[in-house]
């Protein structure tokens, strides 16, 4: 077995605040359905089953302060409303792959 990467005490902080975000429930699949292209509040919706509008809204303003979805205004009637990942975003969607990977080898299959 290799020797585990070396993370300091003040990483490790910054990975917790990280994950504090990523792990509440819903917030990990709202990133990655607007990631993968969904912009308009019924797509996001859509893509993550089980997840009501109430709670959609209160994770996206969540991901919104985190800096990692951006949320665009268009003014016209009615009010246009799209979400796009930031680079910040991007960038952690790209660092949660391996834990992905990690998830799909050793974690059960839900429901199991």
């Amino acid at each position: 077995m290799t020797e585990p990467l070396h993370i300091s005490d003040e990483q490790c902080r910054r990975v917790s605040g990280i994950m504090e975000v990523v792990g509440r429930r819903w917030t990990s699949g709202i990133l990655l359905a607007v990631g993968l292209g969904a912009e308009r509040f019924s797509e996001i919706q859509h893509r993550v089953d089980g997840l009501s509008s109430r709670m959609l809204t209160v994770r996206l303003r969540e991901l919104e302060q985190a800096g990692l979805i951006d949320r665009i205004v268009t003014p016209t009637i009615p009010v246009s409303v799209r979400y796009r990942t930031t680079q910040r975003g991007l960038e952690l969607l790209r660092a949660l792959q391996p834990l992905g990977q990690y998830a799909h080898r050793w974690e059960p299959e839900p429901g199991r």
